[in-house]
């Protein structure tokens, strides 16, 4: 499977670090699950998906010491979850700077001809 990063699924993958194409760690049907439960937007598909990697790495990982190796499920959990709060944090403010508007003509609606959304 080549991804296509200029795809919203391929973008969704990219935000995730989902990109190994032989063994990825969602299939293109969760993929767009998260997009289509996110309305489509990409940011917010992502964080999803990564909220989704982080319950699972605390789900299953524990906090493992051997001699020359430790990790830690609960701390990679938390960086995860921070990182999917960026991509929410990332997407409201491209929707505050990005000022979505609605332009509508007054005789038709009978409102202002350029009203924030």
């Amino acid at each position: 499977m080549a991804i296509e990063f200029t795809t919203p699924r391929g973008q969704v993958r990219l935000l995730a670090n989902d990109v190994d194409e032989t063994e990825p760690v969602f299939s293109d049907n969760e993929i767009d699950s998260f997009l289509a439960m996110e309305a489509g937007h990409v940011k917010l598909a992502a964080a999803q998906a990564i909220d989704t990697i982080a319950d699972n790495e605390a789900l299953c990982s524990k906090v493992i010491r051997t001699q020359d190796l430790a990790t830690d499920g609960a701390k990679l959990a938390d960086s995860l979850r921070k990182r999917a709060a960026a991509l929410r944090q990332q997407h409201d403010a491209e929707l505050e700077d990005g000022g979505a508007f609605i332009i509508t003509r007054p005789d038709l609606y009978g409102g202002p001809e350029l009203a924030e959304y």
